[in-house]
């Protein structure tokens, strides 16, 4: 599914008769350039380190809509973390009471969660700093596609009909080569549109 309906086409600046085809190729390139399967709502599971000082983790994928479910496990702290002082010294304590590495599942409406910053951070108790890793289920997505998107899809349409008709920047026919001013239909312009919704830590 594109980013623009075809009775938005004008509007952006693409002609009426432009070929759905576009637009579903420009809104490809987007979500690659992304790092993401869409841009709409949609659900994501991940697993990643918790950070033993700050004990808030950051989502990959944004705007973030909800934290549906958490499991967690914690681990003795490594030599590094044993520099940290009290929060390693409470690590140790904690791993009297379980073993490490084990699974345990927190419940999200424990947890202190932003929205606009797609972070969150678990409640503050001796077990909970112990925390080093955790899976994640969460949804996150643009339910209305907001105009930058829709400006973002029409440029990188405009970019791809572009070339290489008006991108050529130098020509030679002897030897069968040709010079285009941009190598990408993501230009800075898109790229500035798009930097809100870029994956966190993904390549």
């Amino acid at each position: 599914m594109g980013y623009l309906l075809p009775a938005e086409y004008a509007e952006f600046g693409l002609s009426a008769e432009t070929s759905d085809a576009w637009v579903k190729a420009a809104s490809a390139m987007m979500e690659a350039y992304c790092r993401r399967p869409t841009l709409n709502v949609t659900s994501y599971t991940e697993r990643m380190r918790v950070p033993l000082t700050s004990h808030t983790v950051r989502l990959s994928y944004g705007p973030l809509v909800s934290v549906d479910a958490v499991k967690a496990r914690y681990a003795r702290p490594n030599r590094r973390e044993e520099m940290c002082g009290d929060f390693a010294l409470q690590c140790y304590f904690a791993s009297a009471f379980g073993l490490p590495g084990q699974w345990t599942t927190v419940d999200p409406a424990t947890l202190d969660v932003s929205l606009t910053t797609a972070e969150f951070s678990f409640a503050y108790n001796v077990m909970a700093l112990c925390y080093s890793e955790a899976e994640v289920t969460y949804t996150s997505g643009l339910a209305t596609i907001p105009d930058a998107v829709k400006v973002a899809c029409a440029q990188v349409v405009k970019n791809a009909q572009a070339t290489p008709g008006f991108n050529v920047k130098a020509s030679k026919l002897d030897s069968l080569q040709t010079q285009y001013f941009s190598g990408s239909v993501i230009d800075a312009q898109v790229a500035s549109l798009l930097r809100p919704y870029v994956a966190e830590r993904l390549g």
